[in-house]
């Protein structure tokens, strides 16, 4: 699903925030992406998203090379991938049913069929009842579960999550990780960059740990319940 050949990241003030990283993350696979901040997650996450590009290496995303990925070619590709942001990135003025269908409208789906796929993705996140609502009257929870809702509209077969609990208490962070978990289930490869390792240690799945820019581990952090 993701490969990371000798990839590396060097930005114009010669800040190497990635250096020569490997991994490879099977299709259908759950892992947990940790360090400290400035360890290199985010610019990982870009890279995969394809909002930025890498300085050298390879990037394989669902058998695509999207290291010298064309311009054109973009949009495409950012198709197979739901991105989920610690903010949420909600509009305020819209209803939740109009968040979660807003990619489907700009890809110029009908709105009978932005509608039904909403309630489905809404139905799947737990927020039945709730799309009439504005994100305002939600809690935080209910907010990061709204932008999940968005990410899967597409049903995409890669989720990539930047600290998506970073703004909630440790209860409402281990139900929106249970979340996760629900949907990898269902066959959706699932990357979590997170710096809450407390959190991570509850769950049992593969922890890949970056630190300046290295790739210091890969495997799991500790098993669930020993």
């Amino acid at each position: 699903m993701i490969l990371f050949e000798q990839v590396s990241k060097v930005y114009s003030d010669q800040h190497v925030a990635l250096d020569k990283v490997d991994f490879h993350l099977k299709k259908g696979e759950m892992a947990f992406l940790t360090g400290p901040s400035g360890a290199g997650k985010s610019t990982l996450l870009k890279l995969i998203s394809l909002m930025d590009r890498p300085t050298s290496g390879r990037i394989v995303l669902n058998g695509n090379n999207i290291s010298n990925l064309k311009g054109n070619d973009i949009p495409y590709l950012r198709r197979h991938i739901g991105m989920i942001f610690q903010d949420h990135r909600l509009l305020m003025n819209r209803t939740v049913l109009e968040n979660v269908g807003l990619p489907l409208l700009i890809e110029g789906y009908n709105r009978h069929e932005i509608k039904r796929r909403s309630l489905a993705a809404l139905a799947k996140v737990g927020l039945n009842g709730k799309e009439n609502s504005f994100p305002i009257h939600l809690s935080g929870g209910e907010q990061q579960r709204v932008g999940i809702a968005r990410a899967i509209i597409n049903h995409p077969p890669l989720l990539i999550a930047d600290e998506p609990t970073g703004n909630l208490d440790p209860k409402l962070s281990l139900e929106i990780l249970n979340l996760f978990e629900s949907l990898n289930k269902l066959g959706i490869s699932v990357l979590i960059a997170t710096h809450d390792l407390g959190l991570v240690a509850k769950m049992r799945y593969r922890t890949l740990t970056l630190r300046e820019g290295n790739m210091i581990n890969d495997g799991l952090l500790r098993k669930r319940n020993a």
